[in-house]
């Protein structure tokens, strides 16, 4: 399948379990001071599980954009030095207000994942909740006896609080959940390893897939726990991770999500991609690293603008700032690029991805044009920027902490900065 047909068929598949298929909310967290960025699924949605607001339907599903540079999920530094990790990347999302549990939850994502994507039974694993003496909660033997129909008992795997326990915050709805992961190794590493040991273990072929969240209790202010009288169902499924393995491709950055720009950087630069990762290739490649950084950043960039964030100086804007930055300091220095290249990529971006969120087509002449300034500005402040750093008066090899300063200015996150 191409990544319109693995999103398509998730939309289609919840709208025959009657669900109420549901736009995209904007990227920017406008209304929601907890947040400067949305960066899950249920972010937009958290009124509707607080009960602050009803819910379009009992039963909705999505597929959402989200942003994860700031705060508690930051993703920034793993971005490019490995296959899975992304800056914007789509949340596929199905939601219960208070009808459906887990018995359907869990049926429904078996039947997706085997039965409409065809990913094979024995390279998938899932966990449940191990329970918790401390807070009085006990083991999911709900959710453990509902994958008991559908899976080998030896591959549900049970964890502690860290990995299968979801809050909000410190009070809330809260619950239990449970996790599915798929071995993407060969067939021969799974042979030597049996995948169950890897689950969680950051192994950058077995990686989670799926997690369902059972929206069971209410953290109080003091820490105790409430039953719901409502229980909801959370769902989050990585869209560019499920498209990686539907599509039998070594990373999300093989598949045909990015195939479009990594081409295009590839035959402007005249470098090829080929496809190395720090993590598991010895003579891997900074030009590599470069091109994922570039395109993912493109797509943060671009969709962030959109949805009328533009980059600044302050708050959200100066982060988008701070990103777009960053993808032309790793053109210039590591694709030896001295001319704005994003802007020039905007246009098959906004394509690639015209039938989901069509804002971006609707308004790709602004977003280009206001990409192209932000590009050439900080081109003439490179240049100028390096020219400081030759001159600099270095003592022991350092800097005294305003020259430092002046030059994260210029230069983004720390990531960026010269070595």
């Amino acid at each position: 399948m191409t990544s319109r047909e693995i999103r398509r068929q998730f939309l289609d598949f919840f709208a025959s379990k009657e669900h109420k298929i549901i736009p995209s909310a904007p990227i920017v967290a406008k209304s929601d001071p907890t947040l400067m960025f949305i960066n899950s699924g249920m972010a937009p949605l958290k009124d509707y599980f607080l009960g602050n607001q009803q819910p379009p339907s009992r039963r909705i599903a999505d597929t959402q954009k989200c942003l994860r540079v700031t705060g508690k999920h930051n993703d920034l530094e793993d971005v490019g030095r490995d296959g899975y990790h992304h800056t914007m990347f789509e949340m596929l999302g199905n939601w219960s207000f208070g009808d459906y549990f887990k018995k359907e939850a869990i049926r429904w994502s078996w039947e997706l994942l085997t039965e409409v994507y065809k990913l094979p039974k024995d390279q998938l694993y899932v966990s449940v909740f191990a329970g918790d003496e401390k807070e009085g909660l006990p083991f999911d033997q709900e959710a453990f006896d509902e994958w008991k129909k559908y899976i080998a008992e030896d591959r549900i795997l049970a964890f502690g609080k860290k990995e299968n326990f979801w809050e909000m915050g410190e009070q809330g709805p809260c619950g239990p959940c449970s996790e599915i992961h798929v071995d993407l190794r060969s067939e021969a590493e799974r042979q030597a390893k049996d995948g169950k040991q890897l689950v969680n273990a950051d192994d950058p072929n077995v990686i989670e897939v799926w997690n369902n969240v059972f929206m069971q209790f209410n953290r109080r202010a003091d820490g105790r726990l409430d039953e719901l009288p409502a229980k909801s169902v959370d769902t989050g499924m990585g869209f560019e991770r499920l498209c990686r393995a539907v599509q039998g491709a070594s990373s999300n950055y093989d598949t045909d999500l990015w195939k479009p720009l990594i081409g295009f950087l590839e035959s402007f630069s005249e470098i090829k991609y080929t496809g190395t990762y720090p993590e598991v290739d010895a003579n891997w490649s900074m030009t590599d690293i470069a091109m994922r950084v570039v395109a993912d950043h493109l797509r943060a960039v671009s969709f962030t603008i959109a949805d009328g964030e533009l980059p600044s100086n302050t708050g959200a804007g100066y982060v988008i700032r701070r990103i777009l930055r960053r993808a032309v300091r790793y053109y210039y220095s590591f694709l030896n690029l001295r001319e704005p290249v994003m802007y020039r990529m905007c246009p098959i971006l906004a394509e690639e991805f015209s039938d989901v969120f069509p804002e971006l087509k609707s308004q790709v002449d602004f977003v280009v044009k206001v990409i192209l300034e932000e590009e050439k500005s900080f081109l003439r402040t490179l240049e100028s920027g390096l020219k400081r750093i030759d001159a600099l008066d270095l003592v022991n090899n350092t800097v005294d902490g305003k020259q430092a300063f002046e030059l994260y200015d210029t230069f983004g996150f720390p990531s960026t900065l010269p070595a």
